[in-house]
């Protein structure tokens, strides 16, 4: 029982020259080439910048520096989100207090 949502396709991608295919469905195909990218990206510069360095190595330490920027992101986000709901809360307080008044 599968619909299109459901269906994955084989996807082929480039990372630091080696070839992937990762199975995803339609909807994700863009963001995951995207993804992919980004990450061959980050590889060849800490590659570049250590040349003696194993994949593996060069493959954790980009791991790690993509989950500390999704990380500070993330805390960037919930900071402005608390923001948000206390303006919301302080306009739902004018408002309340003005209809009573």
């Amino acid at each position: 029982m599968s619909n299109s949502q459901s269906a994955t396709e084989a996807v082929n991608v480039r990372i630091l020259d080696r070839d992937y295919t990762i199975g995803v469905s339609a909807q994700e195909r863009s963001s995951l080439l995207t993804a992919a990218q980004t990450l061959d990206a980050r590889m060849r510069e800490i590659r570049n910048g250590n040349r003696v360095a194993a994949i593996e190595q060069i493959a954790v330490l980009a791991a790690l520096h993509l989950a500390h920027e999704l990380e500070t992101l993330r805390s960037h986000d919930s900071d402005f989100s608390q923001r948000i709901e206390k303006a919301l809360d302080s306009l739902e307080y004018r408002v309340n207090f003005l209809e009573k008044a």
